[in-house]
């Protein structure tokens, strides 16, 4: 197997799996917490902050990262222009929408969560907290899903071209 399909493969799969960890965090895990009380919310939200940070993650998260910054580089020359093209489109919809709003937006309110001492503070500091968290938290995370699944479907869409 070529360096290029495998490469392409790789895309596929960590942009999926990407894709569909950013799309239940907002369609079933952010809804579902978001019934909680403010400290039970932001609590739980911490907790699974600092739970998601494993291992797997990262390499799943970083595979999607490299292999999509890496197609655009190995298929320059060898295929039609069409397909290149649409690994520009990928490598910067998943580098803004997944990855930059990830780091610019998503780790500093994780940041902000994870530093505060939530068994310290009053039920009004709590309430303060997740306001400022919640809404712009979930909004990214929202970009972050769209963004990760179109770059998905593009990819099959590529591979599907290839393929021809």
């Amino acid at each position: 197997m070529k360096t290029e399909t495998i490469i392409l493969a790789l895309a596929i799969l960590f942009t999926g799996i990407m894709a569909g960890i950013f799309f239940t965090w907002s369609n079933a895990v952010k809804p579902g917490i978001g019934k909680l009380s403010d400290l039970e919310y932001l609590k739980a939200l911490q907790s699974m902050n600092r739970v998601i940070l494993n291992n797997t993650f990262k390499i799943i998260f970083g595979g999607a990262i490299i292999t999509t910054a890496l197609l655009p580089a190995f298929y320059f020359n060898l295929y039609p222009n069409n397909v290149f093209w649409i690994f520009i489109l990928i490598l910067f919809t998943y580098w803004i929408g997944a990855f930059g709003v990830t780091v610019v937006g998503n780790i500093p309110l994780n940041e902000l969560l994870d530093k505060t001492s939530l068994d310290s503070i009053s039920l009004e500091e709590a309430k303060v907290l997740r306001t400022s968290i919640e809404v712009k938290w979930n909004n990214l995370n929202l970009i972050r899903s769209i963004s990760s699944g179109v770059s998905f479907v593009l990819l099959v869409v590529s591979f599907i071209f290839l393929d021809k």
